[in-house]
Order: structure tokens, then C-alpha cells, then sequence
């Protein structure tokens, strides 16, 4: 709950969140791969359709790495402001009204009474809060760790484009490619969630697929 520490439990990203972006990044290359007519595509084309995939990429990360910054600052500014409601809280039943509101509902559970007067003691005997959250180099390493792994994860469907001089066979390992990524993706989703991992990237595989044929029809 201290401002040092709550953004600390971000890590980079949650193992969701590392999913959830995959999926997200995943898609949105798929869209320029799979909107290109590999029959008739020359190198003009191709070249066209990298340019777009990684530069929308290249944009998504660094919108991505932004907004987890602006994600620090709020739930670091959230813990100040419970700790300061935590400190000038009329009465001990208040407080543990405020720690308790403040952690995920099984933790507060499980603390009870006893639990919650601990928390309350040892925030009240740390000196003064921060008057405002701020950044640290913790936070920018974050953002530069969401940023890499939002553009990275999706480069390897790019690749086949770069050494492939045939549109056709270069589109089908790219597709290969994605595929596995996909199930890759699905299959650490339901190791995260504790579902059937296979059953998940397979899945994970089909939706992928719908998606980026919704958003190619689209328009998008």
C-alpha cells in the first residue's frame, strides 16, 4: 500500500496482461499479413504491408508503455490515498474499513480484525506519505519492458516478408508462424487461469483467427 511499493507489484506486466498485449499485437499484424492478395502481390506491396505492420506495432508499444505509466501513477496515487485515510481515520474500525477496501477481497478476508490492526499500526508508525506519486527508473524500465515485448512478441510473423522473395510461400510461413504463436499464447493463458492449456491455445488459435477476419472485413 506504500507508494514505493505499489507499483513495484506490477512487475512489467502481470502474465495476463503479457497474454492479453500477444493477443492484441498478434491480431493487429495479422490484419495487414492477411489482407495482402499474395498472387498478386509485387515487392511493392510487400513492402508496403511491413512498413504498416511495424509501424503499427511500433506505435501500439509506445502507446502501451505510456499507458503503463500512467497506470503506476494511478495506483501508486491510490495507495497514498488510502494511506493517508488509513492515518487520519477517526477510529481503528475506519482504518480497517480502508485497508480492508484497499486489498483484493480474499486477502481481506482472510486477515480479519487481528490482521487489519497490524497493517494499521505499521502504517501509522512509517513517516509522512509523499504529498503527490511520482515515477521512478522502476517505472521507466517497466514501460520500456511493455514496449519491447508488445512490438517483439509480433516481428517473428514480419520475418518470412524480410528473406522470402515469393509473396505466396513467404505469406504461408508467416500464417505458420501466427498459428503457432496463437496457440503459444492460448495455452499460457490457461496455464495462468488453470484451464486446459491445450485446450485453450486451440481455442485461443480459433479466435484469433475470427477476429482478425471481423476486423480485415471490417475494414480495419
Amino acid at each position: 500500500m506504500s507508494a514505493k511499493a505499489s507499483p513495484a507489484s506490477r512487475r512489467f506486466l502481470e502474465p495476463i496482461d503479457r497474454v492479453s498485449e500477444a493477443l492484441f499485437g498478434l491480431i493487429m499484424v495479422l490484419t495487414f499479413t492477411g489482407s495482402l492478395s499474395a498472387a498478386e502481390a509485387g515487392r511493392a506491396e510487400v513492402r508496403a504491408m511491413l512498413i504498416g505492420a511495424l509501424g503499427c506495432n511500433l506505435a501500439w508499444g509506445i502507446i502501451d508503455a505510456i499507458l503503463y505509466l500512467m497506470g503506476c501513477l494511478a495506483e501508486r496515487g491510490r495507495g497514498l490515498i488510502a494511506w493517508r485515510a488509513i492515518r487520519k481515520a477517526p477510529t481503528p474500525a475506519e482504518a480497517h474499513r480502508v485497508i480492508a477496501a484497499a486489498l483484493p477481497p480474499l486477502a481481506a478476508f482472510a486477515l480479519r480484525e487481528p490482521g487489519l490492526e497490524t497493517i494499521r499500526q505499521y502504517l501509522n508508525d512509517l513517516p509522512e506519505p509523499p504529498a503527490r506519486p511520482r515515477l521512478d527508473k522502476d517505472d521507466w524500465r517497466g514501460a520500456l519492458g511493455v514496449f519491447l515485448w508488445v512490438f517483439l512478441v509480433t516481428f517473428p510473423v514480419t520475418i518470412p516478408f524480410f528473406f522470402k522473395q515469393d509473396a505466396m510461400q513467404a505469406l504461408r510461413i508467416s500464417n505458420a508462424i501466427a498459428i503457432v504463436s496463437l496457440f503459444l499464447t492460448g495455452h499460457a493463458f490457461g496455464r495462468c487461469i488453470g484451464h486446459r492449456p491445450w485446450v485453450m491455445g486451440i481455442s485461443m488459435v480459433v479466435v484469433g483467427c475470427v477476429l482478425v477476419a471481423i476486423t480485415i472485413a471490417l475494414g480495419g
